[in-house]
């Protein structure tokens, strides 16, 4: 089952630190109707961003460069943002434990990003 307007209207934020997976994303993304508000590559853009508040859902690359994506999480979870892990990480690696929400290994296909993006708007 492909619903392809399945995210249709849905404001997303994507932070992704490689161009090529970012733009991949904002591809699939936007083919499941969805709206990329912005695609941030550091933690200090994602906050900037996150701080805007204008997106209904996030797309975060746990491992930005040398840094995590947990500020970024913590904040949107305190202000009730959904969002989905996108990681290179298994996701029983003890450093996602902290997170419930939705995880989703790279490479993942943009059928089971945007079903996790949809179960991450259940919540």
């Amino acid at each position: 089952m492909h619903d392809s307007h399945s995210l249709s209207g849905v404001r997303v934020l994507i932070v992704e630190d490689d161009p090529l997976m970012a733009m991949d994303l904002e591809d699939s993304l936007a083919e499941a109707g969805a709206a990329v508000v912005g695609l941030c590559r550091s933690v200090e853009d994602a906050m900037a961003r996150a701080a805007v508040g204008d997106f209904a859902v996030a797309v975060l690359d746990f491992s930005l460069g040398s840094d995590t994506a947990s500020p970024v999480a913590r904040r949107l979870a305190r202000g009730g943002v959904p969002f989905v892990l996108y990681t290179g990480k298994s996701i029983r690696d003890p450093s996602l434990g902290e997170w419930a929400c939705p995880i989703v290994e790279k490479p993942a296909s943009p059928q089971k990003l945007v079903s996790a993006l949809r179960a991450a708007l259940a919540r």
